[in-house]
């Protein structure tokens, strides 16, 4: 199987690629858009700020390209909100494959932090990506922004409110949580993922 991490200008990707590796996959990480379609499955992860994402994306028509894929493709963090239609971060357009919104996480409640760094629970899983994921499992999280609920949500997480850790539109998955850093579960949802 050919597998691709897109290159692009956001933080993370190694650690995926590192994940993928203890898991027994081998990915290339590239921003050749022949590489990227040539690819049987595709992940595109990150962690950064969406605005000059977006613009690292279109001056090299990589969101173009990310929109035409017919492949399973797999956002994560800073690459599920790209996936979406907008990010209230620097006021971004996105990719919009997803229908829901991006927006900055607000309370005057002191007991929350912003950004949540840290372990929470996905709950509601939906689709063969939670395949043997128990509800209320705990993942990793490191975000200042959230997916608003919507139609494409597969699964829930609460903090400050409900939001979209998980969302999935025809061939595109999406998490908000790190996968390569939740410990089992992230490696069942990767496996989930590599075996679509």
């Amino acid at each position: 199987m050919k597998l691709s991490i897109i290159k692009y200008n956001a933080g993370n990707i190694r650690s995926v690629l590192y994940a993928l590796e203890r898991i027994g996959y081998t990915a290339l990480v590239t921003d050749d858009p022949d590489e990227i379609k040539s690819s049987d499955k595709v992940i595109f992860p990150g962690v950064g700020e969406a605005g000059s994402a977006m613009k690292y994306l279109k001056e090299r028509n990589l969101d173009n390209l990310i929109y035409s894929l017919t492949q399973p493709v797999l956002g994560i963090c800073l690459g599920m909100q790209l996936l979406c239609k907008y990010s209230e971060e620097s006021e971004t357009p996105c990719i919009g494959i997803f229908d829901e919104t991006v927006k900055i996480f607000t309370t005057g409640d002191t007991i929350f932090k912003i950004p949540q760094i840290g372990w929470n629970t996905i709950y509601h899983l939906k689709t063969q990506l939670f395949n043997g994921v128990k509800e209320n499992s705990y993942s990793y999280f490191v975000h200042g922004y959230y997916a608003s609920k919507g139609r494409h949500t597969i699964s829930t997480t609460n903090y400050i409110q409900p939001y979209s850790s998980g969302l999935h539109k025809n061939n595109f998955y999406g998490v908000q949580f790190h996968p390569e850093k939740s410990a089992d579960t992230g490696e069942i949802i990767l496996k989930n993922f590599l075996t679509l």
